[in-house]
């Protein structure tokens, strides 16, 4: 039996994506590959810093097998901007894998897909609800908002965490098998952000809440220096130190890491991008 307080949660979330429904370019595909790219830009990543680069990077690799087939460093440059640079990493092993493994075709299941480089729980089952509009549950950032908001308010405001756990509950509970999956969550997306810009932000209640760290003068600001500057050829860490006006020891930092991921290998003295 669906409880009075799920259907009204209903009621409300329909409602506002009726009149307020965000219209993003992913969503107007069912086309796995191009929803698995949007997934994977959409990671730590804020909506409008998406928008311009989804069409650019699907120009240039409009297929799997093109961005399988395509040079790391082009997509890298093409990924530019977006940060986090491992994960265009994965998504272009991942297309490798899906290429030559799955005969150039995105998998419909989530265990295939979290087998994939890059990919978790939440973008696998995220794929299966965009692409395939499978009724399967998953949580990210503003979905924890509506349900937290909803159904656990007063245990926020003293200050009790909420697990991920009890939220799958209830977006279990409040799947409609009337109604498209793909849609509602679109919709229980866009009710979420809605809350984070009127209310503040209900996700601070979860247990899986982490303030994202500053970008200044972190290892992700020396990564992305080091490795846009690798993008036009090799060089020696001296030689990235000067350039990037960071520190040896930072750059040095960024290059271990960097190799770590498989993203950098050094060769004579001198650095330059996997390919």
């Amino acid at each position: 039996m669906e409880s009075d307080q799920i259907k009204a949660l209903r009621r409300v979330v329909w409602h506002y994506y009726r009149r307020a429904g965000r219209d993003l370019p992913w969503r107007r595909t069912r086309n796995p590959y191009r929803i698995l790219v949007s997934e994977m830009m959409l990671q730590q990543t804020q909506v409008g810093r998406v928008l311009p680069k989804y069409p650019e990077f699907l120009r240039s690799f409009p297929t799997v097998r093109a961005l399988a087939e395509a040079p790391l460093a082009a997509v890298l440059r093409m990924w530019s901007g977006l940060g986090y640079n491992r994960r265009a990493f994965f998504l272009k092993r991942a297309a490798e894998i899906i290429v030559r493994e799955h005969r150039g075709r995105v998998p419909r299941s989530a265990k295939a897909l979290e087998q994939l480089p890059g990919i978790g729980a939440y973008t696998a089952r995220a794929v299966l609800c965009f692409a395939f509009d499978e009724p399967v549950v998953f949580l990210e950032t503003n979905i924890r908002s509506v349900f937290i908001h909803y159904f656990f308010a007063e245990r926020a405001k003293g200050g009790s965490a909420v697990s991920d756990r009890e939220i799958e509950a209830l977006v279990e509970a409040a799947l409609d098998e009337r109604r498209s999956p793909r849609e509602w969550y679109f919709a229980l997306m866009d009710y979420g952000a809605h809350l984070k810009k009127t209310i503040g932000n209900p996700n601070r209640a979860s247990m899986q809440y982490t303030r994202q760290s500053r970008f200044a003068g972190s290892e992700r600001e020396a990564r992305g220096r080091t490795l846009k500057l690798l993008l036009s050829g090799a060089r020696s860490a001296d030689e990235l130190a000067s350039l990037s006006k960071l520190s040896r020891s930072r750059v040095r930092r960024a290059l271990s890491s960097l190799a770590h991921d498989g993203l950098v290998v050094k060769d004579s003295g001198r650095y330059s991008l996997k390919e």
